[in-house]
């Protein structure tokens, strides 16, 4: 593990962190050496610490209240109407087992009322990427749908899933967005999964990951699917479900 070095404590724990990519929140701090600030220069000494990432961290209870408060005030799915240009009226009708499209129109329609209810009312677009389906939320308020450390964002992520499940007659996979925030996070899920496989070879022990989207969980398995030192699999129920990093049990 590596061993940061600064004049001061705050400058060492910063610098830990902006090589880490993470938060103060979400790492463990060692203090190795508080330093000394010495006389005219004379015996002056660095702090010195250790720092790594939380492997134990508890999911946050942001993402639970989200969640509870949503699915307690969530629009009734089997009730939603629409109205054309001409403002004509629409039958009611059942969501169950919708086509693609028209199931993706109501998730839409449903993510669009869930960000009013937030106080953070979004434009919803919706994009095609590769293999996935991406729902870009468009407001003016984005840290209120991202929350602290994407907390409320991977709420949206989950109830979306959820949704869609429910209402689509094939399985389709989707993905919230808010701002940048997924490819900004596309980069550290990426570090994290190259720190955490050192972690493991050099260790031998396994690493339990906070819970995240499966999207996300997925993207750690393929990383580290080219690693012939780990191997990896998924434990617990969404939306806490997290990824376990073991090393790979050599054959006798």
């Amino acid at each position: 593990m590596p061993i940061y070095e600064a004049a001061t404590i705050d400058e060492a724990v910063q610098l830990g962190l902006d090589d880490l990519g993470l938060s103060k929140d979400n790492v463990e701090i060692e203090i190795l050496d508080e330093g000394k600030k010495g006389f005219l220069g004379l015996g002056k000494k660095n702090a010195r610490l250790m720092i790594k990432p939380s492997i134990s961290e508890t999911v946050s209870e942001t993402i639970e209240e989200t969640v509870e408060e949503v699915l307690e005030e969530k629009p009734e799915i089997t009730e939603i109407v629409y109205e054309e240009e001409s403002q004509a009226e629409v039958p009611k009708k059942e969501l169950s087992e919708l086509g693609d499209e028209a199931a993706l129109t109501e998730l839409a329609v449903y993510l669009t009322e869930i960000t009013k209810q937030l106080d953070a009312p979004a434009v919803v677009k919706i994009k095609r990427e590769a293999n996935m389906i991406v729902f870009q939320l468009d407001t003016q308020k984005q840290g209120l749908l991202i929350g602290k450390h994407g907390k409320t964002l991977n709420a949206l992520q989950y109830l979306a899933q959820v949704f869609i499940h429910r209402v689509a007659e094939n399985k389709l996979s989707v993905v919230v967005n808010v701002g940048n925030y997924r490819e900004k996070r596309q980069e550290i899920i990426q570090r994290l999964a190259e720190r955490t496989a050192d972690k493991v070879s050099r260790t031998g022990q396994p690493v339990f990951l906070e819970p995240m989207p499966a999207f996300e969980r997925k993207q750690i398995h393929a990383v580290l699917s080219k690693n012939e030192a780990v191997q990896t699999h998924s434990e617990g129920d969404e939306p806490y479900r997290y990824l376990v990093v073991e090393p790979v049990k050599k054959r006798l």
